[in-house]
């Protein structure tokens, strides 16, 4: 179940010279979702790349080529979140939404090592695959089977992290014979972007970050971020009319449902959303704030919240189900590969957070210590490893950077942009002030990321059409008008 939960300058300087061409394999291909062929590569890489002559991975990717490619423009590196996805499971994903870029840019995607088919950190534990989202409680974790898991691990864990993710990112910039590349960061690609940008600057042209978590964040602590995103629900469903008065007692009605499920978790028997088969349903505190909170990172999740909750207080649970039955799927394409989140975050963030930032984290009427629960019971049974000092260093590389920030963000907001922008001394900080996690998750906002990247003039980037989104709308019955 817990599936379920969410001397370095030497190093640095020689790393894209791993990147060479008989390393490199690069095919046309098809992949799910694109009906043309696009390009699909690996590039053998040091797992440890401080022992060049050792054990070598191989770093997959795809290429999504540029519509008109005439003018051999800078492509764009797309850095996925997570930490834990893989990037060329979001290509058919990306052809699209990202249309603008790809008019003249090829979009480069590459599977972060130990997700998808780059080296891929993998255990068989029947009990930990095969997840029942409805009839388990939600922190029913046993720790044999967290050893077990990490006991089956071919690879060298430690290897696995952030900085050698980057070196990765380069090597294939190389290998692809791109001497810069354009750079697009989101949620945990942010963190990525950063780094790259402090390890290997002269190979960037240009950095967007989008929902920024800056190193200075610890992964874990989002308690108060989610509870001001819940806050600002609140707010926006009374600040309209319909939501007000089909809703006007919300937060009673949230916390309500909560002391109820603290006291008695609820169990029945439901048709299961999919198979319609008599299906056992468990309702925690825990399964009913986590579900909510991941609602809370998009616009269209966050419509069906106040009905959900207004439901659940009359104890009517199914449109809660099907919410929950949006996680039934075990590994859907551009899912988080969790083994690659815990061994991020247990050994970059989790060392580093006191018991008084835990403590501070929970003081909230929202999710309470329930964000950060996961982490506390999964990360002491993580193997260890030290991550490396150079990682939490400020970053001053003077490369145009535009920020973007949703004010609505339950994980990354605003807030942490502006520690990004006060760092940076070539960045612009854009709040989209009726959007959450991911700005550029629209025409307007990827349009923006299309032009500056086109001019790299941060002065010119016209953010009007983020200005003019409609507010946030809600569902106000189970006939679904809005």
């Amino acid at each position: 179940m817990w599936k379920k939960i969410l001397s370095v300058g030497l190093v640095c300087a020689s790393a894209s010279s791993f990147a060479n061409q008989s390393a490199l394999k690069l095919d046309e291909c098809h992949v799910d979702g694109i009906k043309e062929k696009i390009k699909c590569g690996t590039l053998s890489v040091p797992e440890n790349y401080e022992k060049p002559d050792a054990t070598k991975i191989d770093i997959n990717f795809t290429v999504i080529p540029a519509i008109d490619d005439s003018g051999k423009k800078i492509p764009l590196m797309f850095l996925a979140g997570g930490p834990g996805q893989a990037a060329s499971e979001l290509s058919a994903m990306l052809r699209n939404r990202f249309y603008e870029v790809r008019k003249t840019r090829d979009i480069v995607l590459v599977d972060q090592r130990g997700t998808g088919q780059s080296s891929q950190l993998k255990c068989d534990i029947p009990e930990m695959q095969n997840a029942d989202v409805y009839g388990t409680f939600t922190f029913d974790i046993d720790k044999n089977d967290i050893a077990e898991c990490v006991g089956q691990f071919t690879q060298d864990v430690s290897q696995y992290n952030t900085e050698n993710a980057i070196r990765d990112f380069d090597a294939v910039r190389e290998a692809l014979g791109h001497e810069q590349i354009n750079v697009y960061g989101g949620s945990y690609g942010t963190r990525a972007a950063l780094n790259y940008m402090r390890m290997f600057p002269d190979s960037l042209n240009s950095v967007v970050l989008d929902s920024v978590a800056p190193m200075d964040i610890r992964i874990g602590l989002f308690g108060q971020t989610a509870e001001r995103s819940y806050q600002k629900l609140i707010e926006n469903c009374f600040a309209e009319e319909t939501c007000k008065a089909a809703f006007p007692n919300l937060d009673e009605d949230y916390q309500t449902v909560f002391r109820r499920l603290v006291k008695q978790p609820v169990e029945m028997t439901i048709p299961h959303p999919r198979l319609a088969t008599p299906t056992k349903l468990i309702i925690d505190s825990e399964k009913f704030v986590s579900t909510i909170q991941m609602q809370l990172y998009s616009v269209t999740g966050r419509s069906m919240l106040p009905l959900l909750i207004s439901e659940a207080a009359k104890e009517n649970y199914m449109p809660f189900v099907g919410v929950l039955a949006q996680s039934d799927e075990l590994q859907p394409p551009g899912s988080v590969y969790v083994n690659v989140l815990m061994n991020i975050a247990c050994n970059e963030d989790f060392p580093l957070i006191e018991e008084k930032d835990w403590i501070d984290d929970a003081n909230n009427t929202f999710a309470r210590n329930i964000s950060h629960r996961g982490l506390r019971l999964i990360c002491p049974s993580w193997p260890k490893y030290r991550a490396s000092e150079a990682l939490y260093e400020q970053v001053r590389a003077d490369i145009p950077t535009l920020i973007l920030s949703g004010d609505l963000d339950p994980v990354t907001p605003p807030a942490y942009g502006d520690i990004a922008d006060e760092m940076l001394p070539n960045s612009r900080h854009i709040v989209a002030e009726k959007l959450s996690h991911i700005v550029a998750i629209n025409d307007c906002g990827v349009g923006i990321v299309a032009k500056f990247i086109e001019d790299k003039d941060l002065e010119a980037v016209d953010d009007t059409c983020l200005t003019e989104l409609p507010a946030e709308t809600f569902m106000t019955s189970l006939n679904g008008n809005m």
